[in-house]
Protein backbone atom coordinates (compact mmCIF):
# COMPACT_ATOMS: atom_id res chain seq x y z
CA UNK A 1 0.00 0.00 0.00
CA UNK A 2 1.38 3.66 -1.16
CA UNK A 3 1.87 5.82 1.99
CA UNK A 4 2.17 8.91 0.27
CA UNK A 5 -1.68 10.58 0.86
CA UNK A 6 -4.03 10.87 -1.95
CA UNK A 7 -5.92 13.49 0.17
CA UNK A 8 -4.40 15.28 3.34
CA UNK A 9 -7.02 16.55 5.55
CA UNK A 10 -5.91 19.57 7.95
CA UNK A 11 -7.71 21.30 10.67
CA UNK A 12 -11.31 21.15 9.18
CA UNK A 13 -14.23 22.58 10.75
CA UNK A 14 -17.71 22.94 10.19
CA UNK A 15 -20.56 24.55 11.97
CA UNK A 16 -24.30 24.60 11.49
CA UNK A 17 -25.36 27.53 13.42
CA UNK A 18 -24.71 26.46 16.92
CA UNK A 19 -24.22 23.09 16.45
CA UNK A 20 -20.38 22.09 15.70
CA UNK A 21 -20.30 19.53 13.09
CA UNK A 22 -16.74 19.23 13.04
CA UNK A 23 -13.73 20.42 15.25
CA UNK A 24 -10.10 20.88 13.79
CA UNK A 25 -10.36 17.16 12.03
CA UNK A 26 -7.31 16.01 10.02
CA UNK A 27 -6.45 12.63 8.31
CA UNK A 28 -5.00 11.63 5.29
CA UNK A 29 -6.49 9.02 2.87
CA UNK A 30 -3.74 7.19 1.07
CA UNK A 31 -3.84 5.15 -2.33
CA UNK A 32 -4.11 1.80 -2.09
CA UNK A 33 -6.19 2.06 0.97
CA UNK A 34 -9.93 1.48 2.13
CA UNK A 35 -10.39 4.36 4.86
CA UNK A 36 -13.63 4.12 7.11
CA UNK A 37 -15.04 6.40 9.29
CA UNK A 38 -17.09 5.44 12.21
CA UNK A 39 -18.99 7.12 15.27
CA UNK A 40 -22.46 7.74 16.79
CA UNK A 41 -24.84 9.64 14.60
CA UNK A 42 -23.87 13.07 14.65
CA UNK A 43 -19.94 12.31 15.07
CA UNK A 44 -19.34 14.47 12.19
CA UNK A 45 -18.76 11.50 9.55
CA UNK A 46 -21.24 12.66 6.77
CA UNK A 47 -19.79 16.52 7.25
CA UNK A 48 -16.81 15.20 6.35
CA UNK A 49 -17.76 13.22 3.66
CA UNK A 50 -19.74 15.78 1.75
CA UNK A 51 -16.79 18.76 2.70
CA UNK A 52 -14.55 16.02 0.79
CA UNK A 53 -16.97 15.36 -2.51
CA UNK A 54 -17.59 19.32 -2.55
CA UNK A 55 -21.25 19.27 -1.33
CA UNK A 56 -19.97 21.11 1.89
CA UNK A 57 -17.56 23.88 2.18
CA UNK A 58 -15.51 24.12 5.51
CA UNK A 59 -15.46 27.25 7.88
CA UNK A 60 -11.67 26.50 8.34
CA UNK A 61 -9.06 24.15 7.72
CA UNK A 62 -7.49 23.07 4.33
CA UNK A 63 -7.24 19.90 1.76
CA UNK A 64 -4.70 18.94 -0.01
CA UNK A 65 -5.28 16.42 -3.28
CA UNK A 66 -1.96 14.90 -4.78
CA UNK A 67 -0.43 17.48 -3.26
CA UNK A 68 -2.12 20.66 -4.74
CA UNK A 69 -4.59 22.78 -2.69
CA UNK A 70 -8.01 21.07 -2.84
CA UNK A 71 -11.52 22.88 -1.81
CA UNK A 72 -13.99 22.38 -4.34
CA UNK A 73 -16.72 24.93 -4.78
CA UNK A 74 -19.64 21.65 -5.76
CA UNK A 75 -19.71 18.10 -6.36
CA UNK A 76 -19.01 18.37 -9.98
CA UNK A 77 -15.85 20.67 -9.55
CA UNK A 78 -14.68 17.74 -7.30
CA UNK A 79 -15.76 14.84 -9.48
CA UNK A 80 -13.65 17.23 -12.53
CA UNK A 81 -10.62 16.11 -10.11
CA UNK A 82 -11.21 12.63 -9.30
CA UNK A 83 -13.67 12.44 -6.41
CA UNK A 84 -16.51 10.34 -6.47
CA UNK A 85 -19.48 9.90 -4.28
CA UNK A 86 -22.53 7.99 -3.26
CA UNK A 87 -24.58 9.54 -0.61
CA UNK A 88 -26.94 8.21 2.23
CA UNK A 89 -29.83 9.76 1.09
CA UNK A 90 -31.21 8.80 -2.37
CA UNK A 91 -29.72 10.91 -5.03
CA UNK A 92 -31.06 9.39 -8.09
CA UNK A 93 -33.58 11.94 -10.15
CA UNK A 94 -37.26 10.91 -10.64
CA UNK A 95 -38.52 10.94 -14.26
CA UNK A 96 -35.65 10.31 -16.01
CA UNK A 97 -34.06 6.92 -17.42
CA UNK A 98 -31.35 4.90 -15.91
CA UNK A 99 -28.94 6.02 -17.93
CA UNK A 100 -29.70 9.55 -18.11
CA UNK A 101 -28.96 9.10 -13.90
CA UNK A 102 -25.65 7.36 -14.65
CA UNK A 103 -24.66 10.43 -17.09
CA UNK A 104 -26.19 13.03 -15.15
CA UNK A 105 -24.25 16.45 -15.72
CA UNK A 106 -22.71 15.01 -18.38
CA UNK A 107 -24.97 14.59 -21.50
CA UNK A 108 -22.84 16.99 -23.28
CA UNK A 109 -20.53 13.83 -24.26
CA UNK A 110 -23.23 12.27 -26.07
CA UNK A 111 -24.51 14.98 -28.14
CA UNK A 112 -23.74 17.21 -31.01
CA UNK A 113 -25.34 21.03 -31.63
CA UNK A 114 -27.05 20.98 -28.54
CA UNK A 115 -28.61 17.53 -29.34
CA UNK A 116 -28.10 14.17 -27.09
CA UNK A 117 -27.77 10.75 -28.77
CA UNK A 118 -29.76 9.11 -25.87
CA UNK A 119 -29.09 6.14 -27.93
CA UNK A 120 -24.78 6.64 -27.58
CA UNK A 121 -25.72 7.10 -23.90
CA UNK A 122 -28.11 4.01 -23.52
CA UNK A 123 -24.71 1.95 -24.78
CA UNK A 124 -22.34 3.72 -22.64
CA UNK A 125 -24.75 3.21 -19.83
CA UNK A 126 -25.38 -0.26 -20.26
CA UNK A 127 -21.28 -0.68 -20.94
CA UNK A 128 -21.10 0.76 -17.29
CA UNK A 129 -23.70 -1.22 -15.58
CA UNK A 130 -21.85 -4.51 -17.33
CA UNK A 131 -18.52 -3.43 -15.58
CA UNK A 132 -19.90 -2.98 -12.23
CA UNK A 133 -21.37 -6.58 -12.24
CA UNK A 134 -24.79 -5.11 -13.38
CA UNK A 135 -25.45 -6.67 -16.48
CA UNK A 136 -29.25 -7.81 -15.78
CA UNK A 137 -29.79 -3.91 -15.46
CA UNK A 138 -31.90 -2.06 -18.68
CA UNK A 139 -30.38 1.50 -19.25
CA UNK A 140 -33.71 2.48 -20.80
CA UNK A 141 -35.89 1.42 -17.86
CA UNK A 142 -37.55 4.70 -16.39
CA UNK A 143 -35.52 4.81 -13.08
CA UNK A 144 -39.19 5.50 -11.39
CA UNK A 145 -39.66 1.68 -11.31
CA UNK A 146 -36.44 0.82 -9.16
CA UNK A 147 -36.12 -0.05 -6.00
CA UNK A 148 -34.60 2.03 -3.57
CA UNK A 149 -31.38 -0.72 -3.28
CA UNK A 150 -31.42 -0.85 -7.41
CA UNK A 151 -31.58 2.94 -7.23
CA UNK A 152 -28.58 3.07 -4.95
CA UNK A 153 -26.56 0.82 -7.37
CA UNK A 154 -27.40 3.26 -10.34
CA UNK A 155 -25.66 6.14 -7.97
CA UNK A 156 -23.03 3.81 -7.48
CA UNK A 157 -22.22 3.27 -11.34
CA UNK A 158 -22.66 6.94 -11.98
CA UNK A 159 -19.84 7.69 -9.54
CA UNK A 160 -17.71 4.81 -10.82
CA UNK A 161 -18.21 5.79 -14.69
CA UNK A 162 -15.66 8.94 -14.23
CA UNK A 163 -12.70 6.18 -12.63
CA UNK A 164 -12.69 7.97 -9.25
CA UNK A 165 -9.28 8.24 -7.60
CA UNK A 166 -10.96 8.48 -4.65
CA UNK A 167 -14.69 7.16 -3.70
CA UNK A 168 -16.59 8.47 -0.80
CA UNK A 169 -19.36 6.04 0.30
CA UNK A 170 -21.84 7.62 2.72
CA UNK A 171 -23.53 4.61 4.51
CA UNK A 172 -24.45 2.87 1.22
CA UNK A 173 -24.41 -0.19 1.85
CA UNK A 174 -27.60 0.32 4.45
CA UNK A 175 -29.76 0.33 1.30
CA UNK A 176 -27.95 -2.87 0.14
CA UNK A 177 -28.79 -6.66 0.16
CA UNK A 178 -26.46 -9.15 0.65
CA UNK A 179 -26.10 -9.43 -2.54
CA UNK A 180 -25.51 -6.11 -3.49
CA UNK A 181 -23.11 -5.27 -0.43
CA UNK A 182 -21.35 -8.09 -1.99
CA UNK A 183 -21.00 -6.41 -4.81
CA UNK A 184 -20.18 -3.48 -3.71
CA UNK A 185 -17.13 -4.86 -1.56
CA UNK A 186 -16.10 -6.07 -4.77
CA UNK A 187 -15.82 -2.79 -6.57
CA UNK A 188 -14.13 -1.44 -3.17
CA UNK A 189 -11.25 -3.94 -3.70
CA UNK A 190 -11.13 -3.73 -7.04
CA UNK A 191 -10.54 0.23 -6.74
CA UNK A 192 -7.85 -0.66 -3.66
CA UNK A 193 -5.82 -2.73 -6.11
CA UNK A 194 -5.72 -0.16 -9.00
CA UNK A 195 -3.83 1.80 -6.79
CA UNK A 196 -6.73 3.74 -5.68
CA UNK A 197 -8.43 4.88 -2.87
CA UNK A 198 -12.28 4.67 -0.56
CA UNK A 199 -13.37 6.82 1.82
CA UNK A 200 -15.88 4.59 3.46
CA UNK A 201 -18.50 5.93 5.90
CA UNK A 202 -20.50 2.91 7.76
CA UNK A 203 -22.44 2.35 11.07
CA UNK A 204 -21.56 -1.38 10.81
CA UNK A 205 -18.60 -1.99 12.93
CA UNK A 206 -18.26 -5.69 11.92
CA UNK A 207 -18.59 -4.68 7.79
CA UNK A 208 -16.00 -1.83 8.63
CA UNK A 209 -13.67 -4.30 10.22
CA UNK A 210 -13.77 -6.43 7.73
CA UNK A 211 -13.24 -4.50 4.45
CA UNK A 212 -11.46 -1.64 5.65
CA UNK A 213 -7.45 -1.07 6.36
CA UNK A 214 -7.99 1.92 8.84
CA UNK A 215 -10.53 3.08 10.73
CA UNK A 216 -10.82 6.85 11.88
CA UNK A 217 -13.14 7.31 14.65
CA UNK A 218 -14.66 11.00 14.94
CA UNK A 219 -16.90 12.05 18.21
CA UNK A 220 -18.76 14.56 18.58
CA UNK A 221 -16.87 16.32 15.72
CA UNK A 222 -13.68 15.32 16.94
CA UNK A 223 -11.24 13.28 15.68
CA UNK A 224 -10.49 10.43 18.33
CA UNK A 225 -8.05 8.31 17.12
CA UNK A 226 -6.71 5.50 14.03
CA UNK A 227 -7.32 2.18 14.33
CA UNK A 228 -5.21 0.44 11.89
CA UNK A 229 -6.34 -3.27 10.95
CA UNK A 230 -3.63 -5.17 12.74
CA UNK A 231 -5.09 -3.40 15.90
CA UNK A 232 -8.85 -3.67 15.38
CA UNK A 233 -10.59 -5.03 18.85
CA UNK A 234 -14.45 -4.34 18.14
CA UNK A 235 -14.72 -3.17 22.44
CA UNK A 236 -12.30 -0.96 22.02
CA UNK A 237 -13.19 1.09 18.93
CA UNK A 238 -16.75 0.66 20.39
CA UNK A 239 -15.23 2.24 23.81
CA UNK A 240 -13.38 5.07 21.05
CA UNK A 241 -17.08 6.02 19.72
CA UNK A 242 -18.99 6.39 22.37
CA UNK A 243 -16.47 7.86 25.69
CA UNK A 244 -17.46 4.81 27.82
CA UNK A 245 -17.32 0.66 27.93
CA UNK A 246 -20.75 -0.69 26.05
CA UNK A 247 -22.30 -3.11 29.05
CA UNK A 248 -24.85 -5.30 27.48
CA UNK A 249 -26.00 -6.89 24.56
CA UNK A 250 -28.20 -5.50 21.99
CA UNK A 251 -30.40 -8.08 21.93
CA UNK A 252 -33.31 -9.73 23.71
CA UNK A 253 -31.92 -12.14 26.52
CA UNK A 254 -35.06 -13.91 27.32
CA UNK A 255 -35.04 -17.78 25.30
CA UNK A 256 -38.52 -18.92 27.08
CA UNK A 257 -41.74 -19.93 24.68
CA UNK A 258 -43.57 -16.89 23.87
CA UNK A 259 -46.54 -16.73 25.14
CA UNK A 260 -49.30 -17.35 22.12
CA UNK A 261 -51.48 -14.27 22.20
CA UNK A 262 -54.51 -14.09 19.98
CA UNK A 263 -54.63 -13.24 16.64
CA UNK A 264 -54.30 -9.01 15.68
CA UNK A 265 -53.54 -9.28 12.09
CA UNK A 266 -54.08 -12.11 9.38
CA UNK A 267 -52.79 -11.62 5.98
CA UNK A 268 -54.74 -14.10 3.27
CA UNK A 269 -53.16 -15.06 -0.13
CA UNK A 270 -51.34 -11.34 -0.59
CA UNK A 271 -50.37 -11.34 -4.46
CA UNK A 272 -48.91 -7.86 -5.75
CA UNK A 273 -47.86 -6.87 -8.92
CA UNK A 274 -44.00 -7.38 -7.80
CA UNK A 275 -42.66 -9.40 -4.80
CA UNK A 276 -45.98 -10.93 -2.95
CA UNK A 277 -47.40 -14.68 -4.88
CA UNK A 278 -49.71 -16.15 -2.68
CA UNK A 279 -48.19 -15.10 1.01
CA UNK A 280 -50.67 -15.75 4.36
CA UNK A 281 -49.20 -14.72 7.34
CA UNK A 282 -50.91 -14.78 11.07
CA UNK A 283 -49.17 -11.54 13.37
CA UNK A 284 -50.11 -12.16 17.36
CA UNK A 285 -50.86 -9.92 20.54
CA UNK A 286 -47.26 -9.10 22.14
CA UNK A 287 -45.42 -10.79 19.56
CA UNK A 288 -42.28 -9.53 17.42
CA UNK A 289 -42.47 -11.56 14.25
CA UNK A 290 -39.40 -10.82 11.80
CA UNK A 291 -39.32 -11.73 8.55
CA UNK A 292 -36.69 -11.74 6.50
CA UNK A 293 -34.87 -13.18 2.79
CA UNK A 294 -32.72 -12.38 0.36
CA UNK A 295 -33.40 -9.05 -1.84
CA UNK A 296 -36.63 -8.68 -3.79
CA UNK A 297 -38.27 -11.99 -1.96
CA UNK A 298 -41.33 -9.46 -1.19
CA UNK A 299 -40.51 -8.88 2.38
CA UNK A 300 -40.70 -5.03 1.68
CA UNK A 301 -43.59 -5.26 -0.35
CA UNK A 302 -45.05 -7.64 2.12
CA UNK A 303 -44.63 -4.80 4.97
CA UNK A 304 -46.57 -2.40 2.43
CA UNK A 305 -49.42 -4.69 1.66
CA UNK A 306 -50.15 -4.60 5.97
CA UNK A 307 -50.19 -1.10 5.84
CA UNK A 308 -52.73 -0.72 3.07
CA UNK A 309 -49.46 0.95 1.17
CA UNK A 310 -49.16 -1.76 -1.70
CA UNK A 311 -51.69 -2.55 -4.48
CA UNK A 312 -53.08 -6.33 -4.19
CA UNK A 313 -54.21 -8.27 -6.94
CA UNK A 314 -55.57 -10.92 -4.76
CA UNK A 315 -55.92 -11.59 -0.84
CA UNK A 316 -56.21 -9.00 1.73
CA UNK A 317 -55.37 -8.09 5.05
CA UNK A 318 -57.85 -7.80 8.40
CA UNK A 319 -57.38 -6.31 11.31
CA UNK A 320 -59.07 -9.33 13.73
CA UNK A 321 -60.05 -7.13 16.64
CA UNK A 322 -62.11 -4.55 14.62
CA UNK A 323 -62.82 -6.71 12.19
CA UNK A 324 -61.90 -4.30 9.56
CA UNK A 325 -59.79 -5.37 6.23
CA UNK A 326 -57.26 -2.95 5.72
CA UNK A 327 -57.99 -1.21 2.06
CA UNK A 328 -55.74 1.98 2.78
CA UNK A 329 -53.06 4.12 5.06
CA UNK A 330 -56.41 5.90 6.85
CA UNK A 331 -58.03 2.52 7.47
CA UNK A 332 -54.73 0.81 8.56
CA UNK A 333 -53.97 4.02 11.23
CA UNK A 334 -57.84 3.63 12.02
CA UNK A 335 -57.30 0.58 13.01
CA UNK A 336 -53.83 1.63 15.00
CA UNK A 337 -51.46 0.46 12.61
CA UNK A 338 -47.95 2.13 12.17
CA UNK A 339 -45.54 1.58 9.77
CA UNK A 340 -41.86 2.80 9.40
CA UNK A 341 -40.42 2.63 6.00
CA UNK A 342 -37.18 1.26 4.73
CA UNK A 343 -37.27 4.42 2.44
CA UNK A 344 -37.06 6.96 5.34
CA UNK A 345 -36.52 9.99 3.49
CA UNK A 346 -38.94 9.99 0.79
CA UNK A 347 -41.67 8.06 2.28
CA UNK A 348 -41.58 8.60 6.14
CA UNK A 349 -40.77 11.86 6.41
CA UNK A 350 -41.06 15.77 5.15
CA UNK A 351 -36.85 16.35 5.12
CA UNK A 352 -38.30 20.72 4.35
CA UNK A 353 -40.55 20.37 7.12
CA UNK A 354 -39.84 20.50 11.44
CA UNK A 355 -38.94 18.11 13.62
CA UNK A 356 -42.74 19.23 15.23
CA UNK A 357 -44.53 19.05 12.23
CA UNK A 358 -43.41 15.43 11.53
CA UNK A 359 -44.31 14.17 14.43
CA UNK A 360 -47.33 15.63 14.96
CA UNK A 361 -48.41 14.39 11.57
CA UNK A 362 -49.65 11.21 12.32
CA UNK A 363 -51.12 11.96 16.05
CA UNK A 364 -54.19 14.86 15.01
CA UNK A 365 -56.38 12.97 16.92
CA UNK A 366 -53.61 13.23 20.32
CA UNK A 367 -53.75 17.39 19.77
CA UNK A 368 -56.92 18.65 18.90
CA UNK A 369 -59.55 19.29 21.09
CA UNK A 370 -63.11 17.62 21.36
CA UNK A 371 -64.33 20.31 18.46
CA UNK A 372 -60.79 19.15 16.88
CA UNK A 373 -59.42 22.45 16.47
CA UNK A 374 -55.50 22.11 17.19
CA UNK A 375 -54.58 22.97 20.70
CA UNK A 376 -50.60 24.47 20.68
CA UNK A 377 -50.36 23.19 24.11
CA UNK A 378 -51.22 19.79 23.72
CA UNK A 379 -49.07 19.77 20.55
CA UNK A 380 -46.03 21.12 22.17
CA UNK A 381 -46.17 18.67 24.97
CA UNK A 382 -46.94 15.65 22.67
CA UNK A 383 -44.00 16.22 20.79
CA UNK A 384 -41.73 17.50 23.89
CA UNK A 385 -42.56 13.86 25.16
CA UNK A 386 -41.30 12.19 22.36
CA UNK A 387 -38.19 14.33 21.96
CA UNK A 388 -37.58 13.50 25.15
CA UNK A 389 -38.47 10.03 25.64
CA UNK A 390 -36.75 8.97 22.05
CA UNK A 391 -33.76 11.06 22.99
CA UNK A 392 -33.80 13.24 19.68
CA UNK A 393 -30.85 15.36 19.72
CA UNK A 394 -32.31 18.75 18.21
CA UNK A 395 -31.78 22.28 18.81
CA UNK A 396 -35.65 22.56 19.43
CA UNK A 397 -38.76 21.58 17.75
CA UNK A 398 -38.74 23.75 15.36
CA UNK A 399 -35.50 22.25 13.66
CA UNK A 400 -35.92 20.93 9.94
CA UNK A 401 -35.62 17.38 9.95
CA UNK A 402 -33.43 17.28 7.39
CA UNK A 403 -30.41 19.05 8.99
CA UNK A 404 -30.55 15.84 11.48
CA UNK A 405 -28.31 12.86 11.46
CA UNK A 406 -29.52 9.89 10.07
CA UNK A 407 -30.08 8.16 13.64
CA UNK A 408 -32.45 11.53 14.92
CA UNK A 409 -34.07 11.00 11.55
CA UNK A 410 -35.03 7.60 12.17
CA UNK A 411 -36.21 8.59 16.12
CA UNK A 412 -38.30 11.42 14.79
CA UNK A 413 -40.04 8.54 12.41
CA UNK A 414 -40.56 6.19 15.57
CA UNK A 415 -42.10 8.93 17.41
CA UNK A 416 -44.80 9.60 14.90
CA UNK A 417 -46.08 6.42 15.27
CA UNK A 418 -45.23 5.44 19.23
CA UNK A 419 -46.47 8.71 19.75
CA UNK A 420 -50.16 8.10 18.62
CA UNK A 421 -50.46 4.73 20.24
CA UNK A 422 -49.89 2.54 17.51
CA UNK A 423 -50.92 -1.54 19.02
CA UNK A 424 -49.51 -2.96 15.40
CA UNK A 425 -46.02 -1.43 14.11
CA UNK A 426 -44.24 -2.21 10.80
CA UNK A 427 -40.90 -1.89 11.17
CA UNK A 428 -38.76 -2.45 7.86
CA UNK A 429 -35.25 -2.26 8.18
CA UNK A 430 -35.70 0.05 10.89
CA UNK A 431 -31.86 0.74 12.24
CA UNK A 432 -30.72 0.87 8.24
CA UNK A 433 -28.14 3.54 9.01
CA UNK A 434 -27.85 4.12 12.68
CA UNK A 435 -25.15 4.13 14.90
CA UNK A 436 -24.77 1.19 17.94
CA UNK A 437 -26.09 3.57 20.56
CA UNK A 438 -29.39 4.14 18.84
CA UNK A 439 -29.48 0.50 17.56
CA UNK A 440 -29.73 -0.64 21.28
CA UNK A 441 -32.15 2.14 22.38
CA UNK A 442 -34.54 1.15 19.13
CA UNK A 443 -34.06 -2.87 20.54
CA UNK A 444 -35.45 -1.34 24.05
CA UNK A 445 -37.84 -0.10 22.44
CA UNK A 446 -39.64 -2.47 20.61
CA UNK A 447 -38.77 -4.83 23.57
CA UNK A 448 -40.26 -2.49 25.90
CA UNK A 449 -43.43 -2.18 23.17
CA UNK A 450 -43.71 -6.20 23.41
CA UNK A 451 -44.22 -6.39 26.80
CA UNK A 452 -47.19 -3.63 26.56
CA UNK A 453 -49.06 -5.93 24.16
CA UNK A 454 -48.06 -4.18 21.33
CA UNK A 455 -47.66 -6.46 18.30
CA UNK A 456 -44.85 -5.73 15.57
CA UNK A 457 -43.62 -6.86 12.60
CA UNK A 458 -39.81 -6.64 12.24
CA UNK A 459 -38.45 -6.66 8.55
CA UNK A 460 -34.48 -6.98 7.75
CA UNK A 461 -32.19 -7.75 5.61
CA UNK A 462 -29.73 -8.63 9.35
CA UNK A 463 -30.23 -11.52 10.20
CA UNK A 464 -28.30 -11.56 13.51
CA UNK A 465 -31.28 -8.55 14.35
CA UNK A 466 -34.02 -11.33 13.36
CA UNK A 467 -32.53 -14.25 15.37
CA UNK A 468 -31.68 -11.70 18.27
CA UNK A 469 -35.05 -9.90 18.67
CA UNK A 470 -38.09 -11.85 17.05
CA UNK A 471 -40.23 -14.25 18.78
CA UNK A 472 -41.38 -16.28 15.16
CA UNK A 473 -39.07 -15.57 12.40
CA UNK A 474 -40.55 -16.15 8.56
CA UNK A 475 -38.39 -16.46 5.63
CA UNK A 476 -39.60 -15.54 2.23
CA UNK A 477 -38.18 -16.54 -1.50
CA UNK A 478 -39.91 -15.19 -4.40
CA UNK A 479 -42.90 -13.59 -2.84
CA UNK A 480 -43.67 -16.83 -0.89
CA UNK A 481 -42.97 -18.53 2.92
CA UNK A 482 -40.43 -21.06 2.39
CA UNK A 483 -39.53 -21.41 6.59
CA UNK A 484 -40.68 -20.46 10.00
CA UNK A 485 -38.18 -20.52 12.47
CA UNK A 486 -39.55 -20.34 16.62
CA UNK A 487 -37.30 -18.12 19.05
CA UNK A 488 -34.50 -20.32 20.73
CA UNK A 489 -30.76 -19.66 21.88
CA UNK A 490 -29.72 -22.58 19.04
CA UNK A 491 -30.88 -20.93 15.90
CA UNK A 492 -27.98 -19.75 13.86
CA UNK A 493 -27.58 -18.10 10.34
CA UNK A 494 -26.31 -20.85 8.70
CA UNK A 495 -29.91 -22.53 9.37
CA UNK A 496 -31.47 -19.73 7.98
CA UNK A 497 -29.55 -19.13 4.66
CA UNK A 498 -30.17 -22.94 3.52
CA UNK A 499 -33.98 -21.32 2.99
CA UNK A 500 -33.25 -18.21 1.53
CA UNK A 501 -31.09 -19.19 -1.63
Amino acid sequence: MDTEPLIKISGVSKNFGPTVALADVSLDVNRGEIRGLIGENGSGKSTLSLIVAGSLQPDDGAMLLEGRPYRPQTTLDAQGQGIGMVVQELGTVSGISVAENIYLGRSRHFGRFGFVNKRRMIEAARDALEGAGLAGFDPALPIDLLDLQDRKLVELVRAMVNDPALLVLDETTTALSYQGRSLLYGLMKRLREGHKAVLFVSHDLEELMEVCDVLTVLRDGRWVADVRKSEFDESRIKQLMIGRDMTGGYYRTDFEAPQSGEPVLVAENLVTPRGLAGLSVELRKGEILGVGGLSHCGMHEFGKAVFGAERLLAGRVVHVPSGQVIAGPRGAMKCRLGYVSKDRDREALVLSASVKDNIASAGYEKITTARWFMSRSKEKAYVDKQIQDLSIRCSSREQLVRTLSGGNRQKVVFGKWVGRGSDVLVLDCPTRGVDIGVKAAMYRLMYQMKLEGRSLILISEELPELIGMSDRLLILRDGKLRAEFARSRDLTEAQIIEHMI
